[in-house]
């Protein structure tokens, strides 16, 4: 797929996956994507966790019911970041940006792929979810897994919520009205 029409292709897919298998060499060529995404300073402070074990998902889809994604995937991503703590400079931390675009380029190679995905954060808030998915998965305190992304074939058609117009959202020189 050609890169802006995978970047025009790409949704937040929220609803249930087929019980296609994702094939390994597909899962490694994602988190590959996510390996190459710019990181500041190159700290490289975001790891992964490809999980395609039923057993594991089963026990992270406990955690949440509710989300349909999670609950049918094939297959997820855990996006792991290191915490301020980490941070090769005290004072200086660009965690958040660094597992923000590896996520970013990871949705993309999905899209690319012919799979679907979403970004899935708020449920880690949740009731100490991210601790508890981190030691389902084995992450080392102080890292955190920030983010889940389910990969998958999706079972129902990808519907395009739209966006708003460039001319709402962009500005020349300086910010019109």
């Amino acid at each position: 797929m050609e890169f802006f029409e995978t970047v025009n292709s790409r949704h937040s897919y929220r609803g249930p996956y087929t019980d296609a298998p994702v094939p390994d060499a597909d899962l490694v060529k994602i988190v590959e994507a996510g390996i190459k995404a710019p990181s500041a300073a190159n700290w490289q402070t975001t790891s992964f966790v490809i999980v395609n074990d039923p057993e594991v998902l089963n026990k992270i889809r406990a955690l949440a019911p509710d989300i349909k994604g999670l609950n049918t995937c094939q297959a997820l991503i855990a996006v792991v970041a290191d915490g301020p703590e980490e941070s090769p400079r005290p004072g200086l931390f660009f965690g958040v940006q660094d597992y923000a675009a590896a996520t970013e380029n990871m949705l993309l190679a999905i899209t690319a792929l012919g799979y679907a995905s979403v970004w899935t954060e708020g449920m880690l808030a949740r009731d100490d979810n991210a601790r508890t998915v981190g030691d389902l998965l084995d992450v080392p305190s102080p890292k955190k897994v920030r983010v889940l992304l389910p990969v998958g074939v999706p079972a129902e058609p990808l519907a395009d919520r739209g966006r708003k117009p460039f001319v709402e959202r962009a500005h020349w020189n300086h910010w019109s009205k």
